[in-house]
């Protein structure tokens, strides 16, 4: 303590111990470095470490952002494919003149054995069992029936549907009947002795006053000529993408709509 009380008076009072002073803390600062090293390479890692995660976290951002572009970039695809849809549909309506109204699908019936669509739209939006049901490409089936909010729809091809039709090419006129078969339609009362071949259209012949006239149902994939049956068997595909189509047409015949109004009236 003495000797502390010493060197403490001496450094204030003499002007030399100034130089010994500086000289003990050149002496010391590596002693000073050296105690600073942890301190400093922690921070250093520290410093280190938070760059690091500022960076992962900056790269799960744009990941976030490079996939809402992706999304972004396949919601304008499939905008443009529904806009194509839109425009074939809007052609095919030209080929019409009952009236007609756009609909959506939005369900189908899980049951195998039932060919059945349900669409976005019911009786308040004017739609009326009977009514038949188009996409861009041909005949899908008919309303079979109609809630406030939505309708169902029974395919042509379901085991339980059959639509009038005639021969593009020659006039002849059939009915297609539904087999349970997405493939196929069936004509089962076409003689042997009538023209009908691989690669016929069959339209809509409009007899019933149900379906439009004129409008593709189906093409004959199948003409089979046997004699120990009464008939020709005849198989033909469906023009309509049953499968994929989702934007449809609601066709009202002239006769349906005078119907309508008789009913109204009453």
């Amino acid at each position: 303590m003495i000797l502390s009380l010493a060197l403490i008076v001496s450094d204030y009072q003499f002007e030399p111990m100034q130089k010994v002073r500086s000289w003990l803390s050149v002496a010391v600062t590596p002693v000073q470095w050296l105690v600073d090293v942890p301190e400093q390479s922690w921070a250093w890692m520290n410093d280190r470490l938070q760059e690091r995660e500022d960076l992962l976290a900056e790269n799960r951002q744009l990941r976030s952002q490079v996939l809402l572009a992706e999304r972004e970039v396949q919601k304008l695809a499939s905008l443009t494919a529904e806009n194509v849809r839109l425009r074939e549909l809007l052609h095919g309506a030209k080929k019409l003149d009952e009236k007609i109204m756009a609909t959506q699908l939005i369900g189908v019936n899980p049951d195998p054995f039932v060919h059945q669509l349900i669409i976005n739209d019911g009786s308040r939006d004017g739609v009326r069992v009977g009514q038949a049901v188009l996409d861009a490409t041909g005949v899908m089936g008919q309303v079979t029936a109609v809630s406030a909010f939505t309708s169902r729809v029974l395919l042509v091809t379901d085991a339980n549907h059959a639509i009038p039709v005639q021969v593009n090419r020659t006039g002849l006129r059939s009915v297609a009947y539904g087999r349970g078969d997405y493939a196929y339609l069936e004509l089962t009362d076409v003689a042997h002795t009538e023209d009908i071949k691989v690669g016929d259209l069959l339209v809509s012949s409009g007899l019933g006053l149900r379906f439009p006239e004129g409008y593709p149902v189906a093409r004959v994939v199948l003409v089979e000529h046997d004699p120990g049956r009464e008939f020709t068997r005849i198989h033909a595909k469906p023009t309509a993408r049953l499968s994929l189509s989702r934007q449809l047409l609601l066709v009202s015949t002239a006769h349906q709509q005078n119907q309508q109004i008789l009913q109204e009236q009453n």
